[in-house]
């Protein structure tokens, strides 16, 4: 058994479909979209990272909270039409895009902000495990990491959605803020120095 999904499953995809989920024109994901953003704890981010960017959705709301962030995909047909996009709302100089997979290591910087978007289902349980044990310790602190997945079963998938937020949550080092789940979506934000809540660090009277 591989120890993810291969390459040339998303480039099938790809090559089937210009944007294979839909993410560009579904109302189901521009709605978790936007409580993907309106769940991250800090007003802005220094650097994000984003594996498995896909056509670049939601790449492009990050740029509007991030200084910087850096975008991967397996699929160059997909970092292709991410590109497009950025260049179109002319702030491609603010986005690094790079072919690669969730478990190769990750780029050399420090950083603040890990964006794991529908992503973490494409590896088996170990190696997910594998991948976070190696990376998280490395991010800065603090940092957040976002965890938002499907939640029905999907046949070609080594684990379900709520599997993958589990494995996210069990990472040493990693404080649970809150988040949000309905029957379709399971978001999770975890924070690399502390449990305190939004308020608390606002110093919010009360929290």
């Amino acid at each position: 058994m591989s120890s993810r999904l291969p390459d040339s499953y998303f480039d099938r995809m790809y090559a089937e479909a210009d944007d294979p989920w839909q993410l560009q024109t579904r109302w189901y994901e521009d709605r978790k979209y936007a409580i993907t953003m309106a769940l991250l704890p800090y007003r802005r981010y220094r650097h994000a990272f984003e594996p498995g960017c896909s056509v670049g959705v939601l790449t492009r709301r990050l740029v509007d909270r991030c200084d910087h962030v850096t975008s991967t995909d397996v699929s160059t047909a997909a970092l292709d039409a991410t590109h497009r996009r950025l260049v179109a709302d002319r702030v491609d100089a603010r986005v690094t895009l790079m072919r690669g997979s969730l478990d190769q290591p990750w780029p050399p910087a420090r950083f603040d902000l890990v964006v794991l978007s529908e992503v973490g289902y494409y590896l088996q349980p170990q190696l997910l495990r594998t991948v976070l044990d190696r990376e998280v310790p490395r991010l800065a602190r603090p940092a957040t990491v976002l965890a938002a997945h499907w939640r029905h079963a999907v046949a070609d998938y080594p684990m379900t959605g709520d599997q993958v937020n589990q494995i996210v949550g069990a990472t040493a080092g990693l404080h649970h803020l809150g988040g949000y789940r309905d029957a379709d979506v399971v978001i999770d934000v975890f924070d690399t120095s502390s449990p305190d809540s939004v308020a608390a660090r606002n110093a919010v009277p009360g929290a």
